[in-house]
Order: structure tokens, then C-alpha cells, then sequence
């Protein structure tokens, strides 16, 4: 019972994250098409020069620092293409930071919330790939929930198979589910 609500969040979030997937048509009339729209934070101009043999990572995360902004992100193009695009990743607010070498300006921009956005967000988050602990934290939970469920499914087939008189109607339950799985694993 404890395991359960504690990890009740998690249940609700991926319960919720899947609806949000499974019915974009409804959200899209909410919300509108395309992705969530970006709204300008705040433009600046970056006095830090970076030397030529600067990777596009180091130079991120550089900018990033100078932003208070450290997070995991992704970076696209290079400064010798005279632009970058750092995506920083966030569950709640993600923001887009555009570097542009030839005049050192900074634009950040946050991207307005969204409900479906967000939990996708939150669905899709994985791995220990990433250099900060709070995403290893994430990974952990998610792993003990995955744990959790398996105990759950296996201590729910143990309890069927020791209540001799909800076999029948078990079995029965169990047959149709395997063949409603099996149906969708063969049309889908």
C-alpha cells in the first residue's frame, strides 16, 4: 500500500502523459496547431569571447553558466556557421537560446506552457545519459516504478493462482487480454 502512494505521482503522470498522446485532436483544438509558441525572456549581448577551437558543447554550456541556465540541452549549429541554437531541456518551461557570434547577441526565449506538452515532456524523459543528478534521480524513480509495476503483476497472478475459486474467471480474463494484445501486436 505504501509503494503504491508513493508512487501514485508517477501513475498519474504516465496515466495522464498517454491520454494527452492519444487524443492530440482534442488538445490541438484547445490549443491550436504546431508546437508551443516561444515568447521572448530577455536579449542581451555576450562581452565572452570563445577561441576558434571552441567545441559547440563547451561553448553551451559556457553560455548557459552566464545565463543561470545549467540543465541538460541539446545545441545546434556552430560558430563558424555564425549561430547557435541551444534547446535547454525542461520539463516546465523550456527555453531556446539563439547565439549569434557576429554581433555576441543573446536571445532567450521561453517556451509557453502547454498541459500536453508538459507531460509528454515528462513521459519521454530517460536515461542516465546526462551529466546532472537530478536527471539520474528521475531515471531511478522511474526504474523503481517500472519494478514496482512487474512486482505487482507477478504478486497479482500469485494471488489469482492461490484463490482456487477465481481461477475460472482468471484464466478466462487472462485469454481474452493475451488475445486482445495479440490481435493489436498483428494489426497495428
Amino acid at each position: 500500500m505504501y509503494l503504491a502512494l508513493f508512487l501514485t505521482p508517477w501513475v498519474l503522470m504516465y496515466a495522464l502523459s498517454t491520454m494527452a498522446m492519444n487524443h492530440r485532436g482534442f488538445f490541438k483544438k484547445l490549443y491550436g496547431t504546431g508546437p508551443a509558441p516561444y515568447e521572448v525572456e530577455k536579449e542581451q549581448t555576450c562581452v565572452r569571447k570563445f577561441s576558434s577551437d571552441a567545441t559547440t558543447a563547451a561553448i553551451a554550456e559556457q553560455l548557459l553558466k552566464d545565463l543561470g541556465l545549467e540543465g541538460t540541452y541539446t545545441v545546434r549549429g556552430s560558430i563558424a556557421g555564425g549561430r547557435l541554437t541551444i534547446l535547454r531541456q525542461d520539463p516546465v518551461s523550456p527555453r531556446r537560446i539563439t547565439y549569434t557570434a557576429a554581433d555576441g547577441r543573446l536571445l532567450v526565449e521561453k517556451e509557453v506552457f502547454r498541459v500536453p506538452a508538459f507531460l509528454e515532456r515528462m513521459h519521454r524523459r530517460r536515461g542516465y545519459q546526462h551529466k546532472y543528478l537530478i536527471e539520474d534521480a528521475w531515471a531511478s524513480s522511474v526504474d523503481a516504478f517500472i519494478v514496482a509495476m512487474i512486482f505487482w503483476a507477478g504478486s497479482g497472478l500469485w494471488m489469482w493462482w492461490e484463490l482456487g475459486e477465481t481461477r475460472r474467471w482468471g484464466a478466462i480474463s487472462a485469454a481474452c487480454g493475451v488475445a486482445l494484445f495479440a490481435l493489436f501486436l498483428l494489426k497495428l
